[in-house]
């Protein structure tokens, strides 16, 4: 098959698909596996923390992906080859850049632990908080009867960013920034500045507020001129996509008063996407209903000027949450003999009609023992994981899915 849809050409076309592991996620075994299943759906872009040993999961799961991409397109799914690997820094503090905390020993004995039930990471138990499992989301805070939990928050060091885009061979940096922060970008800018050419893509992440359309393109004539291809990332309510259809419309919100804005680059949507997003985005008229037949741009292409469409979306909690009950099962069954059922989605066109989110069935799985955190040794998960995660992936990249079925049933 001819790779019509690299990464670069997926911004262009409007087909992009950005996996958001998360900026404080640090649980190594999900995040393999997290990579493995949205890497093998066609995901055109993963999104990791700054942290080497991260980045060595992600990429260790990037090369399992590669080696089963024949069997991946076989069976319909869009693998499409090696997505870019990103890694996110912040000139600030950010709700994507902090860990809770709590001890447990100030809890009362009753207390029914209403900050287990409301996290989303399974980071909470009766030893407190799990920090790699914790990604910020702030959900435990507001809900603890004695107000006892609290958050560290963390900003990106210079020092860090140059073993990170040098020596673990990333392909992409994201900024998180907030409207007013020139000075703390313009320093953490330039600590970067000598490494762009070894980068595919720099993307910048800002939610809304007063003067944000003035401030991205300070931010704009600050980088300018750019070797690589730029996102503006529009952050519409941070890791809160797995709550309701409601936070989808906060993120299309955001995306429009980007895009009206006319800044060169593509325009990307985050915080607050789901199952949601792509349909309102299709109802809107936002996405590009035109394929470009021009060459492949190559991926040092700088930034081309405003398009008129929304370039890609990008999934964060949603994404983690839907193959959470997988790879749970999976962890549960190192010290379980008989693990509990995985839950199984079927293919999109066996879902009742109407229905816009995955149906979980009775499992066929046998109840033997697994052995391993690594998805690809349980061959059954990790095709029922990569069918979810095929929900989200195919929505935005609906011609590839129908030129793999058309090619795998010749």
């Amino acid at each position: 098959m001819i790779e019509l849809y690299y990464p670069l050409r997926s911004l262009r076309e409007g087909h992009w698909f950005k996996l958001i592991c998360g900026a404080s996620f640090q649980h190594l075994p999900a995040i393999r596996n997290l990579v493995l299943a949205y890497a093998l759906a066609g995901a055109d872009c993963v999104d990791v923390a700054a942290d080497p040993a991260v980045v060595s999961s992600a990429k260790a799961a990037l090369a399992v992906a590669a080696g089963m991409a024949k069997e991946a397109r076989q069976r319909g799914f869009g693998y499409q080859g090696t997505p870019w690997l990103m890694v996110s820094f912040n000139d600030g503090e950010d709700p994507h850049f902090r860990k809770a905390e709590f001890s447990p020993n100030d809890c009362p004995e009753d207390c029914l632990r209403p900050c287990e039930r409301v996290c989303p990471a399974q980071a909470i138990d009766r030893s407190g908080v799990i920090s790699d499992r914790c990604y910020g989301c702030g959900r435990c805070l507001p809900v603890c009867p004695i107000q006892q939990i609290k958050t560290r928050s963390y900003v990106s060091t210079p020092a860090a960013i140059a073993p990170l885009v040098l020596e673990a061979g990333v392909d992409a940096i994201e900024i998180h920034t907030q409207v007013g922060r020139l000075e703390d970008f313009r320093r953490l800018w330039e600590a970067i500045a000598p490494w762009l050419n070894s980068l595919k893509l720099i993307a910048i992440s800002c939610p809304d507020g007063d003067g944000l359309v003035a401030y991205l393109w300070s931010l704009y004539e600050l980088m300018a001129p750019l070797p690589c291809a730029l996102i503006w990332q529009t952050d519409g309510r941070p890791m809160s996509g797995d709550i309701g259809i409601g936070t989808t419309r906060a993120a299309i919100k955001l995306g429009q008063k980007v895009l009206a804005a006319g800044l060169p680059g593509y325009v990307q949507l985050a915080g607050g996407t789901n199952q949601h997003t792509v349909p309102k985005l299709k109802s809107l008229g936002l996405l590009n209903k035109i394929s470009f037949e021009n060459n492949l741009p190559s991926p040092t292409e700088s930034c081309p000027p405003s398009l008129p469409f929304i370039a890609g979306v990008a999934y964060g909690s949603y994404a983690r949450t839907l193959l959470m009950p997988i790879l749970s099962s999976l962890e549960a069954s190192q010290i379980e003999t008989a693990p509990p059922p995985l839950p199984v989605q079927p293919s999109i066109p066996q879902s009742p009609p109407g229905k816009t989110t995955p149906m979980y069935l009775t499992p066929t799985l046998p109840q033997s023992k697994f052995s391993s955190f690594c998805l690809e040794d349980v061959p059954e998960a990790l095709w029922r994981a990569v069918e979810l995660a095929d929900f989200l992936v195919a929505q935005l990249k609906p011609s590839i899915r129908k030129q793999l079925l058309l090619e795998s049933s010749q």
